[in-house]
């Protein structure tokens, strides 16, 4: 009885590893780390390059949004807005 329920673990241990194997095989997971740590290294290398794009365009969207701010005041009719000429979209 001993001997049948050491062979039966025996047995199971060797299914399970058999089993492991060929998760990794198919998977690959250790690849997965490094991919996804080589990414991360990528990315925190190129944060300051991405910040000042980011900066760029943030820029770029202000000084668009001044200069239709500033036509709508110069085209408005009303006093709030300090404008002269008749607002041209009505």
């Amino acid at each position: 009885m001993f001997r049948e329920t050491l062979e039966l673990y025996v047995k199971r241990i060797l299914d399970f590893l058999i089993y492991t194997k060929n998760y990794f095989i198919r998977k690959n997971p250790i690849q997965a780390i490094t991919e996804s740590v080589i990414e991360g290294i990528k990315d925190f290398l190129t944060v300051k390059k991405k910040l000042k794009m980011a900066q760029y365009r943030l820029n770029y969207h202000r000084h668009q949004l001044q200069k239709m701010e500033q036509l709508i005041a110069e085209n408005s009719q009303h006093n709030f807005l300090k404008g002269s000429n008749l607002d041209q979209k009505r």
